[in-house]
């Protein structure tokens, strides 16, 4: 049992331990008492909440001065420990490392995790994946560090075009080769002013000795190292202004994005998504910025505490933390924006069909849709399409093609009859599951043909079709089209679905003519 009188009113970190002493949460406190006590005396705690209090078995804390001074040592403990229960960042898509691996003749990798894999020395996080990639085709093509996962037998192309020195092939020394790996560390270590001061008297060594051809290799990576040192130091000149913060929770989840703008310009976005806790956004701005950049503005949907912008401000050197809540206007803006992209990143595929099913008043979810389409040219060589999309993504695996056999010259509605009869007769009699929602690519007189045959096949299979002219959706219980904006999501998709059935079919009607000319 916990005995909540014994900790103290003050500001200061609490620290949550299991029945064997592993710390499995870690938390900052304006009032140590309070908090801590708040955790036993929710009636109705979320899941993540419930899953922590029921692993608790004692609680420890350190108590501080102020609440800033509080966050300081909740960010060092957490980083120290690890606790289970406490948010982790390595969902961040480009928050990786540059590897340099412990082999014999070492490579240069990209590496998400410093654990598992290959053995070696890690330099990052990098946030910038762009900026990452460039440092390392920039790092290979200069020190022509070799690439290959496994030493072949004879050199590769790439020695050949100067962009690898050939150990494999015993081209190049062991020594001189740890030279270039040495000043590797050195730029990833960001100690290019020491490196291009060696290297500098190392080439006038050279040359003093009459190895020009040495000299001039080293002129050549002196001049690379210079224009990557000074590309950085614009980098870090050109410090983002503005970083927008912005979240959906959904099913105990949270799913977040942070966008970096410098002058009005995206440079990067890093998606995170993590447990949901009642404190999280302020616990992720805590563990975030220690490890990145702080801008000058952050801007947010809520107000977050007082103490959380004085320990920003403590932690970015230079300069104040601006933090904003817009409530119209530009800024305002870009929140939305960042709160549509989570939609697209994380929900887009949910969000098409749910917007399908209330578009069209279906009884289900249509996650299995089927589209069939009709091509010929100039009523010769006429085939059918049918695609499926599972989960609003193409299954092409059950892509469909049919060559008319009972339709001769222009008359799509007969057959789009005999597609339908065809595909829908064989699932009937095989005892196969029914798509969810059928699309027809044409009028109200081929999807009264669609219905007809559905009919005399005794299924009942929600149908649509949509013109092409007008964009019209036809639905069987309307006498006139349905009217969906322009920009409806249901109205985007469908579309999607038509142009994919529409593609196929046209494809599969080439092949027949060629096949047909080729025959003559």
């Amino acid at each position: 049992m916990i005995n909540i009188d014994s900790i103290p009113v003050n500001p200061g970190c609490y620290l949550f331990k299991d029945s064997s002493g592993a710390i499995i949460y870690i938390g900052k406190a304006k009032n140590l008492r309070k908090r801590v006590a708040s955790y036993f005396q929710k009636r109705e705690p979320d899941p993540k909440t419930a899953a922590l209090v029921a692993k608790i078995a004692s609680v420890d804390f350190i108590a501080t001065d102020t609440e800033v001074e509080a966050l300081i040592l909740e960010n060092g403990l957490v980083k120290k420990h690890k606790p289970k229960y406490n948010i982790d960042l390595k969902d961040s898509k480009n928050y990786a490392y540059i590897q340099l691996t412990d082999e014999e003749f070492p490579r240069l990798l990209i590496a998400r995790r410093k654990t598992g894999g290959v053995k070696g020395k890690f330099f990052g996080p990098f946030t910038s994946a762009q900026e990452r990639d460039y440092i390392l085709e920039f790092l290979n093509k200069t020190f022509k560090i070799r690439t290959c996962r496994r030493f072949p037998k004879k050199p590769c192309l790439k020695y050949h075009i100067n962009l690898c020195c050939a150990p494999c092939a015993g081209f190049v020394s062991r020594e001189e080769y740890d030279g270039n790996i040495a000043k590797i560390k050195l730029i990833l270590g960001g100690k290019t002013k020491e490196l291009l001061d060696s290297m500098n008297a190392e080439m006038v060594r050279q040359s003093g000795s009459l190895n020009f051809e040495s000299a001039l290799e080293l002129k050549n990576q002196i001049y690379a190292v210079s224009s990557l040192n000074e590309r950085q130091n614009v980098e870090r000149q050109k410090a983002h202004d503005e970083d927008i913060i912005n979240y959906l929770i959904k099913d105990d989840k949270v799913y977040l994005i942070l966008f970096n703008i410098y002058k009005g310009t995206l440079l990067n976005k890093s998606e995170f998504n993590f447990n949901y806790s009642p404190d999280f956004l302020e616990e992720f701005i805590a563990r975030y910025y220690p490890e990145n950049e702080i801008p000058g503005e952050v801007i947010l949907p809520q107000e977050i505490d007082d103490s959380l912008i004085s320990f920003l401000n403590y932690t970015k050197k230079g300069g104040k933390v601006k933090v904003t809540v817009p409530k119209r206007g530009e800024k305002k803006q870009l929140l939305d924006l960042v709160a549509k992209n989570i939609e697209i990143s994380f929900f887009g595929d949910a969000l098409k069909i749910e917007a399908l099913k209330n578009k069209l008043n279906l009884p289900e979810m249509p996650n299995v849709i089927e589209c069939f389409d009709i091509s010929h040219l100039s009523g010769t060589a006429t085939v059918g399409s049918m695609v499926q999309f599972r989960n609003a993504k193409p299954d092409k695996s059950n892509y469909r093609r049919f060559k008319i056999k009972t339709v001769e010259g222009i008359d799509d509605v007969s057959a789009i009859a005999e597609v339908v009869r065809r595909r829908y007769s064989r699932l009937k009699e095989e005892k196969k599951k029914l798509p969810d929602l059928i699309i027809i690519d044409g009028g109200r007189g081929q999807l009264n043909s669609a219905l007809n045959e559905l009919k005399k096949l005794e299924l009942k299979i929600p149908v649509i079709s949509i013109a092409k002219k007008l964009e019209e959706i036809y639905v069987p219980a309307l006498r006139y089209p349905l009217k969906l904006d322009e920009k409806e999501k249901a109205l985007t998709f469908i579309r999607e679905i038509r142009d994919e059935a529409h593609r196929f079919a046209v494809k599969y009607n080439r092949l027949l003519r060629k096949k047909e000319l080729l025959e003559q």
